[in-house]
């Protein structure tokens, strides 16, 4: 049972709804029926399908997938929140870095798994209590191949040079994580081109240490054989220098 819209894209729309079997709330997104081709409709399967694979505690599951009266509705876990929401509040630096970490988790869990996103920004991990971090939308994501041909599907703003131009690749999903928690410290949002360094580096300057800003600025390099390979690379080089600092400290 619908009880309110939560969010409306070109491709689809999210719903609050009421759980009628289950008891409990789930969000829902419905695809847009003046928009539904065969192609729109694969791009829905597919999400549902990876979803039900990416097995992992900061990956949001699909619970449910099918047609309902005409709608191709796709139900998952009602969270509170999108970090892009959060993101508008004050945060202490404790808490960003845990929510960078657990986005770090989410995004290589999926590489690890040969799976580029296509569409990494704020408003596609979402909170639930206790702060968990949930990454969601795989409808971009592609299977990684030797070549990955693809439009620039994407959210602009958040896309990789290369990927804007067709090629999206793992180190696409890497510069797009780089921005989002470039964001999550600073404020700011980067524009193109990237240059560094970027507006709200002076927050950074106040919240990160030297080699952490040295390891988001190789994830936001403009071209893409300057940065990591992908992120699980990104995530291990982040481990190796909190484990460095908790050693010194």
């Amino acid at each position: 049972r619908i009880e309110k819209r939560l969010a409306t894209g070109p491709r689809a729309d999210v719903y609050k709804a009421y759980d009628t079997i289950h008891g409990i709330r789930v969000a829902l997104k419905v695809a847009n029926p003046d928009i539904v081709e065969d192609d729109f409709l694969d791009e829905f399967r597919h999400e549902a399908r990876l979803s039900s694979k990416m097995e992992h505690h900061n990956v949001l599951p699909v619970q449910n997938a099918s047609f309902i009266d005409g709608y191709f509705v796709i139900a998952m876990a009602l969270g509170i929140e999108t970090l892009g929401n959060r993101m508008t509040r004050r945060m202490s630096t404790e808490r960003a870095l845990d929510y960078a970490t657990q986005a770090l988790a989410a995004v290589a869990h999926a590489h690890a798994m040969k799976i580029i996103h296509c569409d990494v920004k704020p408003e596609n991990f979402i909170l639930f209590p206790d702060n968990r971090l949930r990454l969601t939308d795989f409808g971009f994501s592609k299977i990684a191949q030797h070549t990955v041909k693809a439009s620039g599907s994407g959210t602009l703003g958040y896309l990789a040079p290369e990927q804007a131009l067709g090629r999206p690749m793992f180190q696409s999903d890497v510069f797009a994580l780089g921005l989002v928690i470039y964001q999550l410290f600073s404020g700011h949002l980067p524009d193109y081109p990237y240059r560094w360094p970027m507006p709200g580096y002076a927050r950074i300057r106040g919240k990160l240490r030297r080699r952490t800003i040295a390891w988001l600025r190789k994830s936001l390099e403009f071209r893409h054989q300057d940065r990591y390979k992908d992120a699980v690379a990104m995530q291990n080089a982040f481990k190796d220098i909190r484990l460095k600092l908790t050693r010194r400290d």
